[in-house]
């Protein structure tokens, strides 16, 4: 490091206009590395599905940031809203948020000076002295005051590159918040029905349990009365049980589901009262048989938050390449001390120095180690250029995969209908047929079988379409929109007791869905 000249204050006063302008026109005309360009492949600009097309309608309502509204069920608004408020996935993804946005306001302050230092310091001294015939004691203070500051010009972008990775990270956090919502909406609608789902089938196999038993029931008193052999008897009472005994299997599910609701609502694992009450009303699981949407699919896609947040870490590891290749370039800073002494003996004097001037510090020998360093910050480019292409080609698979479901669920809800309502009439038909006389006990255990299998089969193809529904509106990116903000208030007031977090914790600006990945996020 090469020392600066000793300069009067007459030039400092003049450099502290022009030094500053010089440094910002340097750092605006030099910045290695590369700039960031998106990396969209053709065929996800234009994509389209044919299965999607099927099962898509272009409208206004609902929004998909609120898809759920398309089941117009109040108890699975209000779910969502309280999963929103407290869901604690989403509550660390907007403290992710803030921790990004302090991570920037470091990055900004590179623009400013690194060093600045101030010290003060006061020293006595007492000693003897003697001049061959008198002796005497004494003591004296000496004061000394001083301040430092070091800048280092951003002469060839790295702080710039810096600021433009935090500030990408910035927004990937944004956008990682709104994958938490995606994410979170799609889990508690798809529990929600599962729920539902097996009320359906709990209902189906009581109501079956029952017309199962009172066969058995005849059968006994037939047995007993000798007008019909024990298999008959056992072959009612097997199937009787058998029923009976998926019972607690769906009395089982249901109690799981209310866990995993309870979970996502942010709250201990247990009953929803406000569930409960409902519990038995929905005579079936709702069939929705076409996706609302506002825009194509392909930009959908692409506006899918977690393939943003993919793209947002592409940027933010790209500027770190320019600030590794930085260090293959001087630095360049100004340093300035001041600098004032004096002391209490009669007659000392009071100095005061002013020292200031440039610094140039070259890592001229550790050529290899930056060498490999901006070949891993451009390896890890690569690697998150590759997850990206990844992630597109994944979400564009998970929606064709969703839409084929659904065309599939539909197509078998109308044969699965028209399967339990056949069932049902040959149950009728073979009761008839077995009180007369004109056929044996077996044909009605047969119809009560079939009649079983189809009601459940048909609920659970309605429950599939409705998740695979859900996995569309998922796939597509939709549901990350909330009404909650980042940090709910009692968190926000903890943490403004525990530090000064200034304006941070006031909600900030959410960059618009198209926005690039690096624009301006914070101050």
């Amino acid at each position: 490091m090469l020392p600066g000249p000793i300069v009067s204050s007459a030039a400092l006063h003049a450099r502290r206009y022009w030094l500053p302008f010089a440094a910002s026109c340097l750092s605006a005309c030099m910045r290695v590395g590369p700039d960031f360009h998106p990396q969209h492949e053709s065929w996800a600009e234009h994509w389209s599905s044919a299965s999607i097309e099927q099962v898509t309608q272009q409208a206004t309502q609902p929004d998909i940031r609120q898809w759920w509204q398309v089941f117009a069920d109040q108890n699975l608004e209000s779910l969502i809203a309280q999963a929103d408020a407290n869901n604690g996935d989403v509550k660390i993804a907007g403290l992710r948020v803030l921790e990004a946005r302090a991570q920037l306001g470091i990055a900004v302050a590179g623009r400013y000076p690194q060093v600045q230092q101030a010290n003060a310091e006061a020293l006595y001294s007492a000693g003897r002295r003697s001049d061959g015939f008198n002796s005497r004691s004494g003591g004296y203070w000496q004061y000394g005051a001083g301040f430092s500051i070091g800048w280092e010009l951003d002469f060839w972008g790295r702080f710039s590159r810096a600021i433009e990775s935090a500030n990408a990270s910035f927004f990937e956090a944004q956008a990682n918040r709104e994958d938490a919502l995606v994410l979170l909406h799609a889990q508690v609608a798809d529990t929600y029905f599962t729920l539902r789902t097996a009320e359906a089938r709990l209902r189906i196999a009581r109501e079956n349990a029952g017309l199962q038993k009172r066969s058995y029931e005849i059968a006994l008193k037939l047995f007993k009365s000798g007008e019909t052999d024990e298999l008959d008897l056992q072959q009612a009472k097997t199937q009787y049980l058998g029923t009976l005994s998926s019972i607690p299997d769906f009395e089982s599910q249901i109690v799981l589901a209310h866990h995993a609701l309870s979970v996502l609502l942010g709250r201990p694992p247990g009953p929803l009262p406000e569930l409960n009450a409902q519990a038995g009303k929905q005579e079936v699981v709702p069939l929705v048989d076409r996706v609302v949407l506002q825009d194509v699919p392909a930009e959908l896609l692409l506006r899918r938050p977690d393939v943003r947040a993919a793209e947002l870490q592409m940027a933010a590891q790209s500027a770190l390449i320019g600030v590794a290749e930085a260090d293959f370039y001087p630095s360049v800073s100004l340093l300035g001390s001041l600098v004032w002494s004096a002391g209490s003996l009669t007659g000392a004097a009071s100095t005061l120095a002013v020292i200031a001037g440039p610094s140039v510090t070259w890592n001229l020998f550790d050529h290899g180690k930056i060498t490999n360093n901006v070949r891993v910050q451009d390896a890890r480019l690569q690697e998150l250029a590759v997850a990206y292409q990844n992630t597109v080609r994944e979400a564009a698979r998970e929606a064709d995969d969703a839409a084929t479901a659904i065309i599939a669920a539909l197509q078998r809800d109308t044969i699965l209908n028209d399967a339990q309502g056949a069932a049902g009439r040959s149950l009728k038909l073979a009761n008839t047929i077995y009180r007369e006389g004109y056929s044996d006990f077996q044909r009605v255990l047969d119809a009560q079988r079939a009649l079983f299998a189809q009601q459940d089969a048909y609920i659970v193809n309605r429950g599939n379409a409705v998740g695979s529904l859900i996995a569309l509106y998922k796939a597509l990116g939709g549901g990350w929109y909330s009404e909650q903000p980042l940090v709910d208030p009692a968190t926000r007031q903890q943490m403004r007791q525990r530090a000064d977090w200034g304006d941070l914790l006031d909600e900030p600006s959410a960059p618009p869905a198209n926005a690039g990945p690096t624009e301006g996020a914070s101050r």
